[in-house]
């Protein structure tokens, strides 16, 4: 329609405006985000039954591969639209905006949690909650290990996902840059970091008193989130559904279940002693070769599994766990903390079949509320 605007003389007609379409976002992302975060709580809560029927206890891969990839395939529509819309300048501020938000989300998570091992003393067994974490070096020395947590040279397993989500962030305007040239550009690049990571360079240091490196190497795992990035920018041409491929993937899918299945290797040790010589192609630090090949698979059978575009993905539990998914920065920091509290109480309660059913739903409930109520936040009602 002709948009109209009065002058002293007359109506003219000053442009034709066509209204901007925004681009549907796909419902599978979100839902199946949703999923990882409830996994990833699952895989926190410390000795958790539960976590013996996650996925990651039955293949290569684990919920950090769909957290990843995900966050690779979200980071596509936020800063890849970002660079198209508004420019290489837009684009680094975007980027830094981000990073710090994370920085300091990891600071925080850090802080909560170390005072939540301290408070809570020792477990019933006499172990110190500060130690199941390995944070006895930060209680020693905190003065020096302050600058080093700020520093990121002094990141404890239990907190090195948000850490390497920086790093590949801050690859990011290099990667959008190389694809202007040609595709190929980025992928040597993510190749070339992802070989470097395979040999141990270039190596973070996790502890300034050892060469321990980060637990997750940002420079292998940046090939499966620049795989979801370029895959979701259409850089990379998603895999259409064939008859032949889905065998494939399923097979993939099928065989590696007993050499990841410890319960199965106790029973039929060959499995063990194959899938301790294989370890440097399932390695979870470096991220092997054979986590990638047995996500993908994964990812292509879930993928055509809820239908095209997601087309079997209704109802309220799918909506829920969409929710979920859309603010999964914020359920999965929530859900870093909230696990270790349930562990505590899990400590004092027992685990049984009851209390352990009741303290998971209890996480989820947690992670959907949360969800929630930063969705509340960030549609700032108060404005309308």
């Amino acid at each position: 329609m002709p948009v109209l605007t009065k002058t002293p003389s007359d109506l003219v007609v000053i442009e034709n405006a066509a209204p901007r379409v925004k681009r549907e976002r796909d419902p599978r992302l979100d839902f199946f985000r949703g999923v990882g975060m409830l996994i990833i709580l699952i895989a926190h809560i410390p000795d958790d039954a539960w976590a013996l029927w996650i996925p990651a206890r039955f293949g290569f891969s684990d919920a950090t591969e769909t957290f990843v990839f995900q966050s690779g395939m979200a980071s596509a529509i936020a800063f890849g639209s970002t660079f198209d819309r508004a420019g290489p300048i837009a684009l680094l501020a975007c980027v830094v905006q981000r990073i710090w938000q994370i920085y300091w989300a990891h600071i925080a998570v850090f802080v909560v949690i170390a005072s939540l091992m301290v408070v809570a003393g020792n477990t019933p067994y006499g172990n110190s909650y500060v130690d199941s974490l390995n944070l006895v070096p930060f209680m020693r020395d905190p003065g020096n290990l302050l600058v080093g947590l700020l520093t990121l040279r002094y990141v404890p397993n239990y907190f090195d996902i948000l850490p390497m989500y920086m790093v590949m962030l801050a690859l990011m305007p290099i990667m959008i840059f190389a694809s202007r040239l040609h595709i190929v550009v980025p992928l040597l690049l993510m190749a070339l970091l992802w070989i470097g990571a395979q040999i141990g360079y270039p190596m973070l240091s996790a502890e300034p008193w050892s060469d321990r490196p980060w637990f997750f190497d940002p420079f292998g795992w940046q090939l499966i989130f620049y795989t979801g990035f370029f895959l979701m920018r259409g850089s990379l041409p998603a895999p259409v559904y064939d008859r032949r491929v889905m065998a494939l993937a399923v097979a993939i899918v099928i065989v590696t279940v007993p050499f990841a299945w410890v319960q199965f290797q106790e029973v039929y040790p060959f499995f063990k002693h194959a899938a301790e010589s294989i370890l440097f192609l399932t390695d979870k630090t470096k991220f092997g070769a054979l986590r990638f090949i047995h996500f993908m698979a994964l990812c292509y059978v879930a993928v055509h599994l809820v239908g095209e575009k997601g087309s079997l993905l209704r109802g309220p539990f799918v909506r829920v766990l969409t929710v979920v998914g859309q603010q999964s920065l914020a359920a999965f920091i929530t859900g870093m903390v909230v696990a270790q509290a349930i562990g505590i109480v899990l400590d004092r309660t027992g685990r049984t079949l009851a209390t352990e059913a009741a303290a998971n739903l209890f996480g989820f409930g947690i992670l959907v509320a949360t969800a929630y109520c930063v969705r509340w936040f960030r549609s700032s009602p108060w404005k309308s």
